[in-house]
């Protein structure tokens, strides 16, 4: 029996392109991460952070920064878009998601300095690769209703909009999710869905 695990991460690396046509390569945090993860957090402006944590903050706890880094520690799982920048891995951006079974809820951000260069978008499609390999029927995230970089994204990426149930300053975007696992454009994420249909079995190790 086929099952999908998470003791080889890099198996679930993909290389996308930014606008500019260089590549990005989106993949699992792993705990070698960490420091390189704290840099990239800290150096976001303060409104970047303030829109992605929805609240003020400067950088990542202790206990943040160990869950970000362990993937699949409380069903959360944690990804990086990384370019090679003066010989270096330099995370550009990163994304948060969890999968309960039907939905797939996620936060994400750019480096001030790469926005614009099409990556939030490269990120936004892996993700609904993800989602797609893993089952999920809707994609969705919440945000503070003055983030228009991030409403921006979503709008272009086809996400449909509606309230937030819980807190009025925040919208949400969604989108469902209706892709035949052979035609999911991310080639690691359609190797996983073959794999989930084999073996429905997700085993985080």
């Amino acid at each position: 029996m086929t099952t999908l695990r998470f003791d080889d991460l890099r198996q679930y690396s993909d290389v996308l392109r930014s606008r500019s046509g260089n590549p990005v390569t989106v993949r699992f945090v792993e705990p070698r991460d960490a420091e390189e993860l704290q840099r990239y957090f800290r150096s976001l402006s303060t409104r970047s952070r303030y829109n992605r944590f929805l609240g003020a903050m400067s950088e990542l706890s202790r206990t943040q920064l160990d869950h970000f880094v362990h993937v699949g520690e409380a069903d959360r799982f944690s990804v990086v878009a990384t370019m090679n920048i003066d010989g270096f891995e330099t995370i550009v951006g990163e994304a948060r998601y969890g999968f309960d079974g039907a939905n797939f809820e996620f936060g994400l951000s750019i480096d001030d300095r790469w926005q614009g260069h099409g990556i939030g978008s490269a990120l936004l499609k892996n993700l609904e690769c993800r989602a797609a390999a893993l089952g999920a029927g809707r994609l969705f995230g919440d945000t503070l209703r003055s983030n228009d970089v991030m409403i921006a994204l979503a709008k272009k990426s086809g996400f449909a909009f509606t309230h937030n149930p819980d807190d009025w300053k925040l919208v949400r975007f969604e989108k469902h999710i209706d892709v035949e696992p052979k035609d999911i454009p991310c080639a690691s994420w359609k190797l996983a869905a073959a794999s989930r249909q084999a073996s429905p079995v997700l085993v985080a190790g």
